[in-house]
């Protein structure tokens, strides 16, 4: 019998599709689970799929049954549990052998793996997959990084599964050590500002304009069909549409509005924090599910502070205004992605990873939760200018801003005078006018930090700054 190609450590939801997946495009894998039933119970439910699985139901066999150099990915909970897996692993490996986190890994733990493993004659890829339980199956969005020779080992097989836009694989090497993990990690971050948008412009359409879900799923369902386009809106409207079979009403109605979080966002967050780079939308979104999960204490403070005195929005053309809110939502998405792939710039220079923007852009068309219609845009705007400081100043998006900047103010106004919290909304529009803002406030700011700690300044002037404390030299 033939060696498998590739091998898949862990049969959970995600481990099972993606090996599966491996399967059904032709790739003979191997499979080990810790459990030995949950191996068995995989294979025997893998129907015409089983001549191309090798169960294995010992580490040793597991080695055994794949063609060196041996690419493995681990499909487990990310954290200690890798680094265990990994521990159990080295002694049955050989040179040239090559672990693969497939999991919602942390870069900087994947950066420290690979480094781990330089003079062990093993390598490590960190890889990210996008596209949840449905992608794994049928054909994610995958990010690697490693070295370029142990991805060139598994390139036939990930393109193989990759998800397909116009038959380009959306899968691409993007550098070494982290490189890949760090990219998921933005997309992520981006993908929580992206639905935290969609859900504000829900609440509007629910509270302000005093919309059925059904009513508000057609205007998403509208909205799809244009330059929104996207899978999220796609799926927004369905859940909107959605009836509970036991009572017929809405399932949106009835779903508790505490949203969880498994931590990416939380990350991306702190990573632009720590290389100064604003991604506004994405702490808004992040800051507005940790509200969310705050149930009691929301329930609590509507008691004691009440909800603003309004009621139904007052809008003079409700035409004029879902036009406005489909541009609004437009406006605000471009300043999510422009600002995850200004986080994603920094990182590339701070990490040497030459982080390909428009492959990114790419791989990002299908397969993932954020794919949409725009991201063809993305890709020709860094095409045309590779190095251009920020998506919003490119000369196609600098058209779009211009176009819906408008209609943003208008819906952010509206809702704030209307008592319904739009943070991630509101963020988008600060950061495009902090952004476009030649002469700001700053200076006021190191007016202060001069006067109380002798920090010194920059002069518009171009003279000596002053240093010290202002009461010793001048007139204050």
């Amino acid at each position: 019998m033939s060696q498998a190609e590739i091998g898949l450590i862990g049969l959970g939801v995600m481990g099972s599709n993606l090996a599966l997946n491996i399967a059904e495009k032709g790739n003979r894998i191997a499979v080990f689970n810790r459990t030995v039933e949950a191996t068995r119970k995989f294979y025997a439910e893998a129907g015409a799929l089983k001549e191309q699985i090798v169960p294995c139901e010992t580490i040793e066999e597991f080695v055994a049954a794949i063609r060196p150099p041996r690419p493995i990915i681990i499909m487990i909970k990310a954290g200690d549990p890798v680094d265990q897996q990994m521990d159990i692993l080295k002694p049955y490996l050989s040179k040239g052998d090559i672990m693969i986190d497939a999991g919602n890994a942390n870069f900087r733990d994947t950066m420290r793996r690979f480094d781990a493993l330089k003079d062990s004659g093993l390598t490590f890829i960190g890889m990210g997959v996008s596209g949840g339980e449905e992608g794994a199956r049928h054909g994610p969005s995958i990010m690697v990084g490693g070295t370029e020779d142990s991805y060139r080992r598994v390139e036939k097989v990930l393109t193989s599964i990759a998800a397909k836009y116009e038959n380009d694989p959306c899968v691409a090497w993007l550098g070494e050590n982290g490189a890949g993990h760090f990219v998921k990690t933005i997309h992520n971050g981006i993908e929580y500002a992206d639905m935290q948008m969609i859900a504000e412009i829900y609440g509007i359409l629910r509270d302000g304009l005093k919309m059925s879900a059904a009513e508000i799923g057609d205007v998403f369902g509208a909205w799809n069909k244009g330059r929104l386009n996207s899978y999220l809106i796609e799926i927004t409207e369905k859940v909107l549409k959605a009836a509970d079979p036991l009572t017929g009403k809405p399932m949106v109605d009835l779903i508790l509005d505490k949203a969880g979080q498994k931590g990416t966002g939380k990350w991306s967050v702190i990573e632009a924090q720590n290389m100064g780079i604003p991604a506004t939308g994405i702490e808004a979104a992040v800051a507005a599910r940790s509200i969310s999960s705050m149930k009691e204490e929301r329930e609590a403070a509507e008691k004691v502070l009440g909800l603003p005195p309004v009621g139904e929005l007052k809008v003079a053309d409700r035409d004029a205004f879902l036009k406005d809110l489909e541009n609004a939502l437009l406006a605000a998405k471009i300043g999510a992605y422009a600002q995850g792939f200004a986080v994603m710039s920094a990182a590339s220079e701070e990490f040497g990873w030459s982080l390909p923007m428009p492959a990114i852009a790419k791989i990002w068309r299908a397969g993932c939760i954020i794919r949409s219609q725009f991201l063809d845009e993305i890709t020709t705007a860094f095409t045309k200018a590779p190095d251009a400081a920020n998506l919003i100043v490119t000369p196609a998006f600098a058209a779009m801003v211009k176009e819906t900047d408008a209609a943003l103010r208008r819906v952010v106004s509206t809702a704030v005078l209307g008592g319904l919290p739009v943070p991630a909304l509101a963020s988008a529009l600060g950061y495009f006018d902090s952004y476009r803002r030649g002469r700001g406030t700053a200076n006021v700011i190191q007016a202060q930090r001069d006067f109380f700690g002798a920090h010194g300044f920059d002069r518009v002037d171009g003279a000596d700054s002053h240093h010290g404390p202002w009461g010793s030299g001048l007139n204050v």
